[in-house]
């Protein structure tokens, strides 16, 4: 077990995933931030079923890092609710590991 983590949140524009890939990395709040474009979102959002099109954000963090990542997507983000979810990377190459902890210090 490490103290990395993977963010996933979505947003619902290229230049808003940009934003805040871009501040994310800028302020050492993550290391990488992946854009993956034009994925189709389904789900229920004030008792209907929602479908729209988002960008997802794979973000890459330590646990420390976490409640900053957090709070920039809250101020950052367009939507009412964004997603942000961690989730625990396990095990990795130990150098990619260290790298994601040099480039958040």
């Amino acid at each position: 077990m490490t103290d990395k983590r993977i963010v996933l949140s979505t947003a619902g524009s290229a230049d808003e995933a940009h934003r805040i890939a871009n501040h994310l990395v800028e302020q050492r709040l993550a290391a990488c931030v992946n854009i993956v474009p034009r994925i189709e979102s389904i789900y229920r959002w004030q008792g209907k079923v929602e479908s729209s099109e988002e960008w997802l954000l794979l973000i890459k963090t330590t646990t420390e890092k976490f409640g900053q990542v957090r709070d920039a997507i809250r101020q950052l983000h367009s939507y009412d609710l964004p997603e942000c979810v961690a989730v625990r990377i396990e095990d990795g190459i130990p150098e990619y590991l260290d790298w994601i902890g040099d480039s958040v210090k």
